[in-house]
């Protein structure tokens, strides 16, 4: 049986952290065979899930040997990504004009905050930075603060996302013409592409540039999150108004207050008028009343409570890989399903056996590792 749609295609990783783990996993979950360059002697300081699948090769780059075996490894690739700053992989010699020398074919992803070049390229920053210059930040929080979404939405969705979608797209090319190319992804590109709609709305008049001012970005009530009376929280997101006129009608907020859903001019009454609705119930009640109806509602379950929900337990979203339990791989396949082939490996623990196994020369394997 196949281990994914991407069985057969051949990936060298260079071991990075956070995103580009990410983008290896995506592949590597939907069977792409991925060699990850790990630094020699380095272990990460915690379980890093997304390193799960892979084949580790620990090398120390600053050997000429060790150079050339990436070369060789480069050279039966089909794809190669990194996400160091512009300049770092030229000064291994492992630049993406050496290592398509070796290999025409070879799509070569780069993935940076700022992108290869521009006045930022060379400056140091993290997810809170790429997504503040793209608009998203200013976007998203409370209407006193911005407040940052997790590193989802830069170093994840506009990262490791577009890394893997635009190095496919790529291999897609090269298999039509037998020719590689780069892949330039930079999170500030990859963020301001995500807002693509919400820049279309503003443009449209149809959008606020504030927080807490529109329908998707809690200043709608009929769109946001309330505490329950146990203290824990509840989303809705009767946008729809056959969705509204069900939420009025299972919650109880019968008053005229609430018949004009889209009067912005009451939606801060309507909002204080249902956080007291919502405070009378535990949010079990509320889930026992709400759940899996058109309300479009959901329960905000906690990290452990997340995979013991009835709907993420029948879908199998999170799986057991050697007795830990973690994301499943996704999305699915009809005919060709995905699958967590290993746990995360110990750093280099495949060295030798990828090296030899991938035809890298004998003189050059004992030369890189000695």
């Amino acid at each position: 049986m196949s281990d994914g749609p991407l069985t057969g295609v051949r990936v060298l990783e260079f071991g990075g952290i956070g995103p580009g783990p990410f983008c290896g996993m995506l592949l590597c979950d939907l069977g792409a065979e991925v060699v990850r360059i790990d630094r020699a002697g380095f272990e990460p300081a915690y379980t890093q899930f997304a390193h799960r699948g892979r084949l580790s090769v620990a090398l120390d780059l600053k050997k000429p040997a060790a150079v050339e075996a990436c070369l060789q490894l480069a050279a039966r690739s089909d794809l190669l990504f990194e996400g160091f700053r512009p300049g770092v992989m030229e000064r291994l010699g492992l630049g993406p004009d050496v290592a398509l020398a070796r290999n025409p074919k070879l799509v070569y992803g780069r993935m940076t905050g700022w992108g290869q070049e521009g006045p930022y390229a060379q400056a140091a920053g993290h997810d809170i930075n790429y997504i503040s210059l793209s608009g998203a930040l200013h976007a998203i929080g409370l209407k006193e603060q911005p407040a940052p979404p997790l590193n989802l939405l830069g170093d994840f969705g506009g990262g490791a996302l577009y890394l893997a979608f635009g190095m496919l797209a790529a291999l897609t090319h090269a298999r039509e013409t037998g020719r590689g190319q780069v892949v330039d992804v930079a999170m500030t590109d990859g963020v301001a592409s995500l807002m693509t709609t919400i820049f279309g709305r503003l443009k449209a008049g149809q959008w606020r540039d504030g927080r807490q001012a529109n329908l998707l970005d809690g200043g709608a009530p009929f769109y946001g999150v309330y505490k329950c009376a146990d203290g824990k929280w509840l989303s809705i997101g009767s946008l729809e108004p056959q969705f509204y006129a069900l939420l009025r009608e299972k919650v109880g907020a019968t008053e005229p207050l609430f018949d004009a859903q889209h009067d912005r001019a009451l939606w801060p009454a309507q909002r204080k008028r249902l956080e007291e609705i919502f405070a009378t119930r535990t949010r079990d009640e509320w889930t026992a009343l709400l759940g899996g109806s058109d309300v479009c509602f959901a329960p905000v379950l906690d990290l452990e409570e997340a995979h013991r929900h009835e709907h993420n337990a029948a879908r199998g979203t999170f799986i057991d890989v050697g007795g830990t339990l973690m994301p499943a791989p996704a999305p699915r396949f009809s005919e060709t399903p995905g699958r967590v082939r290993s746990p995360p490996p110990k750093t280099g623990v495949h060295t030798r056996e990828v090296l030899r196994d991938w035809g890298v020369d004998a003189g050059v394997i004992e030369a890189a590792l000695s």
